[in-house]
């Protein structure tokens, strides 16, 4: 498995990590898995019209979107955008066109209803 490292992830070298399923129509590459109070950071991959349901954060979260758009309710954000959604907040997923994300988050987020 290749190395996920800040130049080759923005250059593509996603495409050749194993992802597996994580919701329906979005797959992970974990690239630290949570442990203990230790944040968990991986790699998204949405299908085009995936979504994630409405949930909350229990702690931080941070993306860089590398490929496509990433959607929720306050707008859409294309590739090279840095998303920070704070503990507390809450909000529904979706990509119209498919996306890649690398994500951290502090905790596990609360799945609290479909989109």
């Amino acid at each position: 498995m290749p190395e996920a490292t800040r130049e080759s992830l923005t250059q593509g070298s996603w495409r050749e990590l194993d992802f597996e399923p994580f919701r329906d129509r979005v797959m992970i590459h974990w690239i630290k898995r949570f442990e203990s109070d230790q944040p968990g950071v991986a790699l998204l991959r949405y299908e085009a019209g995936a979504s994630v349901p409405r949930h909350r954060h229990e702690g931080l979260e941070t993306i860089l979107v590398l490929t496509g758009t990433q959607s929720d309710e306050s707008g859409d954000y294309g590739a090279g955008t840095y998303i920070v959604n704070a503990a507390g907040t809450e909000h529904s997923v979706w990509s119209d066109t498919g996306c890649v994300v690398l994500i951290q988050w502090d905790r596990p987020v609360t799945i609290l209803q479909g989109r």
